[in-house]
């Protein structure tokens, strides 16, 4: 399988119920068809600075706005592949750069600095790295993932995200994919990733069973409730 490098693509996210999911793929379902990852667990470090500067500014919601991390199809194994993403998003549109390295490679360069290729990719990751003075992994994201790519047009992918969950501690993939939750387990988080505009049937399906966009942030939902916890506990040292 071809292991693709670089996105340009618009991703829009819905919040949607387990019966409005079955309800949809139902209609869909002559359409499409599984993904090649098919059901899997997708695990990531998100990295940030000491003050979540990259969080907060996404949070902000503004024209630009960019992320980096470390990716993983369950949880890796040494030698295993994993992927170092820079995520930018302009005006809706999505571009990526991702990088496919082993999981020793990415950490000898997360953790000591040691370029594990000279590549254009590689460049533009390790420029936005060295720009955010002191960026490290602050968040560890998981969960469990279900996509579908159109029959007609494999660059349209239709993914659902259940069992969000993150943690603070133990950041690294090796650690295994546990987390606190973050998403009620009766809602699911869907993205329709396309290059062009969606098809007459997806957005047919979409208008009959009322199913409209929303914003989710995985890694800002759980930055949000970690600093509301912050105040919360600051609050209850400042009472005592």
């Amino acid at each position: 399988m071809k292991i693709q490098t670089v996105f340009e693509r618009t991703e829009t996210k819905y919040i949607l119920t387990l019966s409005q999911r079955r309800a949809l793929l139902e209609k869909i379902e002559q359409y499409v068809k599984p993904d090649e990852y098919g059901e899997s667990t997708v695990c990531s470090l998100y990295f940030d600075t000491d003050n979540h500067r990259l969080i907060r500014q996404s949070m902000e919601k503004p024209t630009y706005k960019e992320k980096l991390r470390l990716r993983s199809y369950g949880t890796p194994k040494r030698d295993g592949n994993v992927f170092l993403e820079l995520k930018k998003k302009y005006n809706g549109v999505v571009y990526k750069r991702r990088l496919t390295l082993s999981y020793n490679a990415a950490m000898a360069y997360i953790r000591r600095g040691v370029l594990p290729e000279d590549s254009q990719i590689m460049r533009e990751i390790d420029w936005a790295m060295k720009y955010y003075e002191g960026i490290a992994p602050k968040m560890f994201i998981a969960y469990d993932r279900t996509a579908f790519y159109s029959k007609q047009d494999h660059e349209l992918r239709v993914t659902f995200d259940r069992n969000v969950r993150f943690r603070t501690d133990n950041l690294d993939l090796a650690k295994g994919n546990y987390g606190e939750r973050i998403l009620d387990p009766s809602l699911c988080i869907m993205e329709i990733k396309a290059l062009s505009a969606m098809p007459m049937w997806l957005t047919k399906a979409l208008g009959e069973l009322k199913i409209y966009p929303g914003s989710f942030s995985k890694y800002g939902t759980a930055y949000q409730l970690t600093e509301q916890r912050k105040m919360m506990y600051k609050g209850g040292l400042n009472c005592a």
